[in-house]
C-alpha cells in the first residue's frame, strides 16, 4: 500500500450485481446530512462528464469486445479524472465523499473476473489514483441471488452484466479475499438480508468510523 494516501472522509461501497449499493448509499448520505456534514455522492466508472463518457464506452454492449487490458486502462482513465475533478476537491473543502465503487472494483472485476495481474492493478492504483478510502463497505450476496435481483430491476443489462455466473463467482471471491487481507478498512455486510437491515448496519459502521477518524 506504499504510495497511497488514506482519505478518512472517502467512504466507498463495493459488491457484485444486485447487492443493493444504491439503497445503502442513500442511507449513508442521509445519516451524514443529518449530522450536518457536507456530502458528495458519486460513482464509478463516472463521476465527471468525461468519466461518464468513458463509462459509456466501457459498458455499451454494442461496441466491439474490449480486451481485459483495454477495460482496465479505461477504468483507470475514468478513475484518474474522477479523483482529480470530483473527489479530491470535495475532500479538500472538508466534505465526505460516498462513492459507489472505487479501486477495489478493479481488483475484483479486472483482477478476479478477467484474470489480470493484481500487481499491474496495484501499480496503476499507486501511480494514477494515489488515494484509498478510509472505509469500504462490501455488500456481499450470493451470485444467484444478486443476479436475480438485478434482472428484477427490468433494465437492459450492460456489457459486464451479461457475463456468465463463473465470472461473477471469481469477482465475489476476489472481493472477499481483499476484505480478509484488509479487515480494518473493508467491512463485509451480509447483503442477503432485507435492505432496511443492511442499510442500518451500514449506517452503524459509518458512525463508528466517524468516531474513530475524528
Amino acid at each position: 500500500m506504499s504510495g497511497l494516501v488514506t482519505q478518512s472522509r472517502l467512504v466507498t461501497l463495493e459488491g457484485g450485481e444486485g447487492a443493493g449499493k444504491t439503497t445503502v448509499l442513500h442511507a449513508l448520505r442521509d445519516a451524514l446530512a443529518s449530522a450536518g456534514a457536507d456530502v458528495v455522492c458519486t460513482r464509478e466508472p463516472g463521476g465527471t462528464p468525461l468519466a461518464e463518457r468513458i463509462r459509456e464506452l466501457l459498458l455499451d454492449p454494442n461496441h466491439e469486445p474490449a480486451s481485459p487490458q483495454t477495460e482496465l486502462l479505461l477504468m483507470f482513465a475514468s478513475r484518474a479524472q474522477h479523483v482529480r475533478e470530483t473527489i479530491l476537491p470535495a475532500l479538500k473543502r472538508g466534505a465526505w465523499v460516498l462513492c459507489d465503487r472505487f479501486t477495489d472494483s478493479s481488483y475484483a472485476y479486472q483482477g478476479g473476473g478477467r484474470g489480470l495481474d493484481p500487481e499491474l492493478i496495484a501499480t496503476l492504483e499507486r501511480e494514477v489514483v494515489g488515494i484509498r478510502p478510509g472505509l469500504t463497505l462490501l455488500l456481499d450476496v450470493g451470485v444467484d441471488e444478486g443476479r436475480q435481483r438485478a434482472r428484477g430491476r427490468d433494465l437492459v443489462p450492460d456489457r459486464i452484466e451479461r457475463e456468465r455466473d463463473e465470472f461473477f463467482e471469481r469477482v465475489r471471491a476476489a472481493y472477499l479475499a481483499r476484505a480478509a487481507a484488509e479487515p480494518q478498512r473493508i467491512r463485509v455486510l451480509d447483503a442477503s438480508r432485507p435492505a432496511v437491515e443492511v442499510a442500518a448496519e451500514a449506517v452503524s459502521a459509518l458512525r463508528t468510523w466517524m468516531r474513530e477518524a475524528a
